[in-house]
């Protein structure tokens, strides 16, 4: 068995192992013709239950043939340009390059003494970002697993930096497009359930700010304690951004700790077109960047920046066998101590070898792609009548919703939407998502490939409607 173990004797066998995975997924890239293919659970289930995890095969050849039938054929393919549905972009290959050397070396960036260079290169990475977004001379962060545990983490310094006596007076504004997470963020952070204040949006699916300043003097005068305002860089629905510079004034007048959940919307901070779309969020205190959607890097690879880097000592705790606190005195950076978590992958290494292969103007010409295709497709969904699209693009997404012209009712019409998606997940032919608007049911393109063209965006829609028309005539042959 020791001859499985990687180091300096196994070297030649980890290399020749590595080789043939990368060639059997290279072989896969190339050969893949639609981004899914449609299996089902009952199908796949019983080919994985089958396998004896007690029983193992002994040769990465053979384990690399099984792989083809529990994952690799039938894995779900962002790289795919019909690959429409969620966050999920593909990934640049020098990131992928890092992902092979940092689980090789295995890193773990908690402490100077696990890791060395690995923290030098995170922080010059959290630096380089910090003045990107403009949090001045004092800022500072860490990686972390994703963005739900970005604005966890925000939310925490939050709440310490908030002072309350009292955990109930605590309330936390966000819109009602805002991320899940805030709201799963307030419970673990042991906040009542009235905590979480959902502000209506305008027509743009923007935070009315009207609504949060009435929000704010309701704080005031009913002695309640605004913890934090989250305001949103790239909602996950619409791709909307709540209008940050007047946000940051509302939080300047009340005191307000003001947190910009940029998970989706970071790539514009490389952005070569499009970088005024977040002016002002400059002036948060905290600021969640997810590098695994619009930077183009595989998951994960995340962080959490902060205009004063004194804040972070709220998720500080020292222990002796670990990050004594001598350590500080001896001015030795453990990474441990600004996180929510303690062993930590070396994820940073992703970003650091992209952006010495391609540079920012790289990676930020890559999201301006698709920000623009998005434009093109509204223009496409505008301009088609079976189609009733909700809000132009401030990035990559397009909501959507199939209108057939001889059927006017709206749950009838919602069914016909829900199977349209279905139907074209089990074809394998696309993959899109879905979401509701207003209590109905609608379609959603999150666009995060370069590689796809208005013509994807036009058969796509096809398709659907083709789906969609099937549906609604087998279902007027059951009702005659």
């Amino acid at each position: 068995m020791r001859s499985h173990l990687l180091n300096g004797l196994t070297a030649e066998h980890y290399r020749r192992s590595v080789t043939e995975g990368v060639e059997r997924v290279a072989a896969k890239l190339a050969t893949t013709d639609r981004p899914f293919t449609g299996v089902t659970v009952d199908a796949l289930a019983p080919v994985v239950d089958a396998i004896d995890l007690d029983r193992p095969l002994g040769d990465t050849a053979a384990v690399l043939d099984e792989l083809e039938d529990v994952y690799l054929r039938d894995a779900v393919y962002f790289h795919h340009p019909r690959y429409l549905a969620h966050l999920n972009c593909p990934v640049v290959i020098p990131a992928v390059l890092a992902e092979a050397v940092l689980c090789a070396v295995n890193s773990s960036l908690d402490t100077w003494d696990q890791s060395a260079g690995g923290t030098l290169i995170e922080r010059k990475l959290i630096d380089w970002t910090a003045a990107r977004i403009g949090l001045g001379p004092a800022a500072d962060g860490v990686f972390t697993s994703g963005g739900t545990q970005s604005n966890l983490q925000a939310l925490l310094l939050a709440r310490e930096e908030a002072k309350a006596d009292s955990l109930a007076r605590l309330r936390i504004f966000t819109s009602e497009a805002g991320h899940f997470s805030v709201r799963k963020s307030a419970t673990l952070l042991g906040l009542g359930p009235d905590a979480v204040v959902a502000l209506p949006v305008d027509r743009d699916q923007r935070m009315q700010t009207v609504a949060l300043a009435r929000e704010l003097e309701r704080c005031a005068s009913e002695d309640l304690v605004p913890m934090a305002v989250v305001a949103t860089a790239g909602t996950t629905d619409f791709g909307s951004i709540d209008p940050l510079p007047e946000i940051a004034a509302l939080c300047a007048q009340y005191g307000v700790w003001m947190h910009v959940d940029a998970a989706y919307g970071c790539g514009l901070l490389a952005s070569l077109k499009h970088r005024d779309r977040i002016e002002g969020i400059e002036h948060a205190d905290s600021v969640t960047v997810d590098y695994h959607k619009s930077f183009f890097q595989p998951v994960s690879s995340s962080a959490v920046l902060v205009r004063d880097a004194a804040t972070l000592r709220h998720a500080t705790y020292h222990a002796e066998y670990l990050n004594p606190r001598r350590m500080v005195h001896e001015r030795i950076p453990n990474q441990v101590d600004k996180s929510l978590q303690t062993t930590r992958r070396f994820d940073a290494l992703k970003l650091w070898m992209t952006l010495r292969t391609m540079g920012a103007d790289g990676i930020g010409q890559l999201f301006d792609e698709v920000c623009d295709l998005a434009r093109e497709g509204w223009r496409l969904l505008a301009a088609d009548p079976r189609y009733d699209v909700v809000v132009e693009p401030s990035l990559s997404t397009l909501v959507f919703r199939y209108i057939p012209a001889d059927v006017t009712d709206p749950a009838e019409i919602d069914r016909a939407n829900l199977y349209a998606r279905k139907a074209l997940f089990a074809s394998g032919d696309a993959v899109v998502a879905g979401t509701k608007v207003a209590g109905r049911h609608y379609l959603k393109f999150t666009l995060l490939n370069p590689e796809t063209r208005t013509a994807d965006i036009a058969a796509v829609l096809d398709l659907i409607a083709g789906h969609a028309e099937q549906y609604l005539g087998e279902s007027l042959d059951r009702a005659s």
